[in-house]
């Protein structure tokens, strides 16, 4: 009986269901890897729980990745739909990050394990480099009947599955034919001229002919059970274990010649399945090389391809990193673990002075003990790293003592790593990774740490300008829309600017409420074409005008006709969309122009809301006579005016219509909430994930008859 049948509680725990359930998963959709992803609420991150046909070290970059990542199995849960990517090409074109860390052949699938409560996650599954570019429908159907049994078992489990530090590696069970695989077998392969070895999918050589190990120049006893290029110093070469990877990852067949010292070339030809990989061993005779070091020579070390794969993913993900938080979390999230740390501090030089902008891992306390520490500090290493450029690295306290004997007495951590983050010779900040326990840094650590404090530099330093600049912009946007809403009595008001998740130009989004006099009172929002200086710079100038004129006694046809005029005076390139609206709130009435804007929606009672049908003028600074048509509509007790700016509705990939009708929908149906919850439950209708690409503005009136009117802040 297949596991995945198997209750939670039952004859194994759900770890185990959840395991077997993934391999079966991988059997039934003839896959030869799959992974089982769930998500870490608390970090808004997934974590890899369990993993098939795949070493554990192998899933290092992607064993936890940020909900926003840019994957294929974030894409399937973020958008609940099955992410099918046919080849590499595929890879790199959609997913350019994912593809320089996996540059190997294959097909892939991403599926979200969405339950009747709540999405649990997602699964990933890989197919053989031969597998055709599209799905078929079979192969799509099984795919997903396999997810909603996975989901069922996690929807009808008592509790929450527990999130381990690493992936629990499933075995797929594949099965084999036992009269096939006896002494005879191995009889048969000694007789042969060649070599004969069997690697698990860990890497590991579970059995080796008498040749094969001749060849290798070992003994089949100080062989089995270990990888070939930690075994074998002559075989530990990135080119070499590449090779192995990419067998196992496209269960495409490989081949390669290394030279074993001093003068014998080796023919490795890698012959993969579901199981393991059969390497055949041939000999081209002993050749000398004389340019070649000598078996006495001493070997150098070379990082693992591991490693340097994980530089390169992390390379990719902080040149993806915007604000000085995402730095901090692609660190705390990625980095750590991939280097097996618990601790970070990561500060900036600043005046003089190391100013702590993130950590993780450490108490309160600890932190606002070394927050601001002078650059000449004995009390840590840090500025003395930074001053010299060097990295320093300390095994255990004791290490760390001999030098800073106040260091050890801060915190309790084992061991430590300072990473000095330098541009072009100029001081940025100090990484530091701390440890739990004592840890000894081997030398390729030390050299990938080193160069990764050069791309944390780099991106701290770039997220530092972005943070700068985005404060400046915004701050210049916040002034110049009002500071607090005028009291209005019989009108309640709320009002809301969002600006854009990503970028720092400032926007043209505007609102504004003016008091006229005790029974009325004027309404306006707008959008000025483009996100610069010059934009927010007209947005004042009509801000400004609109409120003149108002103030004045125009109405609204003719408030929106002499601002454009003057737009047209002053020949400026961008252009302006405005609705106003005034608001008689003795006879309950409200009557709107517009100039191009988008259209407002009004909710006269519970479960009764429209998008109101008013005739447009053109927008504002093109045409010196346009006129501007004006709507009167009834605007009784309680109703509510929603005035918006297009930044709400206009999704990337998402039909404007049907979002405005969701909103008049979601409008229609909310309750007499306070309005500043309204705004918030609008925008989330329109942008679950609140990763809006435009700035949005909301201006929330509702009319109370005759009671009194509560100011809202802007």
């Amino acid at each position: 009986m297949s596991g995945i049948d198997e209750p939670p509680g039952g004859a194994g725990s759900l770890d185990d269901a959840l395991g077997a359930g993934l391999a079966d998963t991988v059997r039934r959709t003839g896959a030869s890897i799959g992974g089982l992803y769930l998500i870490d609420e608390r970090r808004a991150a997934l974590r890899l729980v369990a993993l098939c046909g795949l070493p554990v070290e192998f899933s290092a970059p992607w064993q936890r990745l940020p909900l926003t990542a840019p994957v294929p199995v974030a894409d399937a849960i973020r958008e609940d739909r099955l992410v099918w990517v046919g080849s590499q090409a595929d890879m790199a074109l959609r997913y350019p990050r994912a593809a320089a860390v996996l540059p190997y052949r294959f097909a892939l699938a991403a599926i979200a394990l969405s339950g009747v409560r709540r999405c649990w996650g997602g699964i990933v599954l890989m197919w053989p480099a031969d597998h055709p570019r599209e799905a078929t429908s079979r192969e799509r159907d099984r795919i997903t009947s396999s997810a909603r049994r996975l989901t069922r078992l996690l929807d009808d489990a008592p509790r929450p599955p527990a999130l381990p530090d690493q992936p629990r590696l499933v075995s797929l069970d594949t099965p084999r034919h036992p009269v096939q695989t006896g002494l005879a077998a191995a009889d048969y392969l000694e007789r042969l001229p060649e070599g004969a070895l069997a690697l698990d999918l860990e890497g590991r050589i579970t059995f080796l002919t008498t040749t094969a190990a001749h060849l290798l120049g070992s003994s089949a006893d100080r062989l089995l059970g270990t990888r070939p290029w930690q075994s074998l110093p002559w075989l530990d070469d990135p080119v070499y274990e590449d090779r192995y990877r990419t067998a196992v990852v496209s269960r495409a067949p490989q081949s390669f010649t290394a030279l074993r010292p001093p003068d014998h070339r080796l023919t490795f030809q890698l012959h993969p399945d579901a199981s393991g990989i059969s390497v055949r061993i041939t000999s081209y005779g002993e050749q000398t090389v004389p340019s070649l070091p000598s078996a006495g020579a001493q070997h150098t070390e070379v990082a693992p391809t591991g490693r340097l794969y994980q530089l390169v993913h992390l390379a990719a993900a902080l040149a993806e990193t915007v604000t000085v938080r995402d730095v901090v979390d692609l660190v705390a999230e990625q980095i750590l673990p991939a280097f097996s740390a618990q601790g970070l501090m990561l500060s900036v030089a600043d005046a003089g002075r190391l100013t702590i902008t993130g950590h993780h891992g450490y108490p309160p306390e600890v932190v606002e003990r070394v927050d601001g520490l002078s650059l000449d500090t004995d009390l840590t290493p840090a500025g003395q790293v930074l001053d010299s450029g060097t990295p320093a690295f300390f095994s255990s306290p004791a290490e760390l003592a001999v030098s800073h004997p106040g260091a050890t007495r801060i915190t309790d951590k084992q061991a430590w790593a300072f990473l000095p983050l330098i541009i072009t010779g100029r001081p940025v900040g100090c990484c530091v990774l701390s440890y739990d326990q004592p840890h000894t840094f081997t030398a390729d650590e030390r050299a990938v740490l080193t160069s990764l404090a050069g791309l944390i530099a780099q991106a701290l330093d770039r997220a530092r300008l972005y943070d700068a600049q985005h404060h400046l912009v915004h701050g210049l946007q916040q002034a110049l829309l009002p500071r607090a809403l005028p009291t209005v009595a019989g009108l309640d008001v709320a009002a809301r600017y969002l600006p854009a998740s990503h970028g720092f130009d400032v926007g043209g989004d505007f609102y504004d409420l003016l008091r006229l006099d005790d029974t009325a009172a004027g309404a306006v929002i707008g959008d000025v074409e483009g996100h610069n200086i010059a934009a927010a710079a007209l947005m004042g100038q009509v801000r400004t005008a609109i409120h003149a004129h108002a103030a004045a006694g125009a109405p609204p046809d003719e408030v929106l006709a002499r601002t454009n005029r003057l737009l047209t005076d002053l020949e400026s390139d961008l252009l302006v969309s405005c609705l106003y609206a005034h608001l008689d709130l003795a006879r309950h009435e409200v009557t709107l122009a517009t100039a191009g804007h988008v259209p407002p929606l009004l909710r006269l009672a519970p479960h009764h809301a429209r998008v109101l049908d008013i005739e447009p003028g053109p927008l504002l600074g093109i045409d010196t006579n346009a006129r501007y048509p004006v709507t009167a509509v009834p605007m009784p007790a309680d109703a509510t005016l929603a005035l918006y700016t297009d930044g709400l509705v206009e999704v990337a990939g998402g039909d404007s219509t049907q979002i405005t009708a969701d909103l008049v929908q979601h409008l229609a149906d909310a309750d007499d909430q306070d309005l500043e919850d309204l705004i918030d439950r609008l925008v989330h209708r329109a942008w679950p994930t609140g990763r809006h690409t435009d700035d949005i503005a909301v201006l929330l009136l509702r009319a109370k008859g005759t009671q009194s009117g509560t100011s809202r802040s802007a």
